[in-house]
């Protein structure tokens, strides 16, 4: 598939069907491989795969109390939770870690749409999973690491299809000689 026409059938999809196969996986996993990670440190990102349906569903409670609506699923009933985490040595400088993690997220966003699955960047969850200890510890994070976000998957019955995309709906400031 042409990288523009996966782009314009990215989306986030809400509601999964509880499938997802070790070949779907692997290829997801695969795809967060191949993303550029800054200085070529490959060896500080870990991903962590929860396809545990009760720690999921321990997961998602949490991100619900957290966000303050114990009706909402952050997790989206997907089956599958693929967690990025990287040592962050100065919090306030930690832009690159950030930006590795996303960027591992979105390949594996895109290798989901080419395979017809579906995909939600997560950041509340992973939010309200770093406020608990507890939590971050049934892990077992190489040491060190902080979870910089997430990204679920998962077979859907939502539709997938290519859609126009405004090429103005974000600023753009131009600054040339």
């Amino acid at each position: 598939m042409e990288a523009l026409k996966l782009m314009n059938c990215r989306k986030s999809v809400r509601s999964y069907t509880g499938k997802l196969t070790e070949e779907q996986l692997n290829a997801v996993l695969y795809a967060g491989q191949k993303a550029p990670v800054g200085m070529g440190k490959y060896e500080t990102m870990h991903m962590t795969v929860i396809q545990d349906k009760d720690f999921l569903h321990e997961l998602d409670r949490n991100a619900a109390e957290f966000m303050g609506d114990t009706s909402r699923t952050p997790l989206y009933g997907a089956p599958c939770l693929i967690l990025i985490s990287t040592p962050i040595p100065d919090p306030a400088a930690g832009n690159v870690q950030y930006s590795n993690a996303a960027i591992m997220a979105e390949h594996m966003a895109l290798s989901a749409i080419d395979m017809g699955i579906g995909s939600c960047l997560i950041w509340g969850a992973v939010a309200a999973m770093n406020t608990k200890p507890e939590l971050v510890a049934k892990l077992n994070l190489p040491e060190g690491h902080k979870v910089c976000c997430g990204i679920v998957v998962g077979e859907t019955a939502e539709e997938l299809s290519e859609r126009e995309i405004d090429a103005k709906r974000v600023s753009v400031s131009y600054y040339r000689s």
